[in-house]
């Protein structure tokens, strides 16, 4: 068996690219990269918000540059791979953050499925297809995947990002599966509720089953699991301990999460469930 190289340190001087990073964890995570002494290239649709980020990176004295723009499609994904390599070289450390909802319950009509798994799944793999070749010659890269505790567990009342957020997971599975040993580091980021405008439609109901923890919380802890090669990044540790569960007792876990639903439904008819 051929031994497994030590993950390929990033740090100093490093080109990151950040998808997603015109707000919330990308925001978060782009700004505490730069602390460090990388180099981000910040992408997003949200060009208002690629700008914020990029301003908060050089007034503390960092170096960025914005890529406002689609970072899912392919052709997205190469201009933002051409911009980050014209701007710092090569890239180091690939962060693909950005993600969307999708609808909710079975009415979601197929182009919003087809959205969320463009935006949550292919774009991880379109970025793969240019990256990894170029690793594999030049000595290796970490590719990170913000994928959701939904990717490991479910969320009620949103099929699409549940089952995109899965496969989001599983490819990241699968990278790291088929190339671990030459020296390309795969994690996935799975947190549960974070103070971003994705929950901004979640019942308090559901919300209460867990910590909100703030974006810049949930960079730190990132930032910190970069200096290893573990796989899952866990912000809310308990995640851990429902996965496990989910996977050894999978109807009891069901049965868990259909009462949960239960308490949903009632909440939503009584208000409760209000923002």
């Amino acid at each position: 068996m051929t031994s497994i190289p030590e993950a390929p340190p990033v740090g100093e001087g490093d080109c990151a690219v950040v998808t997603g990073a015109g707000n919330g964890i990308g925001a978060a995570v782009a700004v505490a990269l730069a602390r460090r002494g990388m180099r981000v290239v910040v992408a997003d649709l949200d060009s208002a918000g690629v700008v914020r980020t990029v301003e908060s990176i050089t007034a503390a004295g960092g170096v960025a540059v914005g890529a406002p723009g689609d970072a899912a499609s392919a052709e997205g994904v190469a201009a933002l791979i051409a911009r980050a390599t014209s701007s710092f070289g090569r890239i180091s450390l690939w962060f693909g953050n950005a993600g969307i909802i999708g609808g909710a319950g079975l009415e979601t009509p197929d182009d919003e499925w087809a959205r969320a798994l463009d935006v949550n799944v292919m774009a991880h793999v379109r970025a793969a297809r240019i990256l990894i070749p170029e690793w594999l010659e030049s000595g290796g890269g970490r590719f990170v995947v913000t994928a959701s505790a939904a990717g490991l567990l479910t969320m009620l009342g949103a099929p699409s990002y549940s089952v995109s957020k899965h496969g989001a997971v599983a490819f990241a599975e699968w990278l790291g599966a088929t190339y671990r040993h030459r020296g390309i580091v795969v994690q996935a980021v799975c947190p549960q509720w974070v103070r971003t405008d994705l929950i901004d439609d979640v019942p308090d109901s559901l919300l209460s089953t867990a910590a909100v923890l703030t974006p810049e919380r949930v960079a730190e802890i990132v930032v910190e699991k970069l200096d290893g090669d573990e796989f899952l990044i866990l912000p809310h540790p308990e995640v851990a301990k429902y996965y496990a569960a989910r996977a050894t007792d999978t109807d009891r876990w069901l049965a868990g999460m259909n009462a949960l639903q239960q308490h949903t439904e009632v909440g939503d008819e009584t208000g409760v469930g209000d923002e």
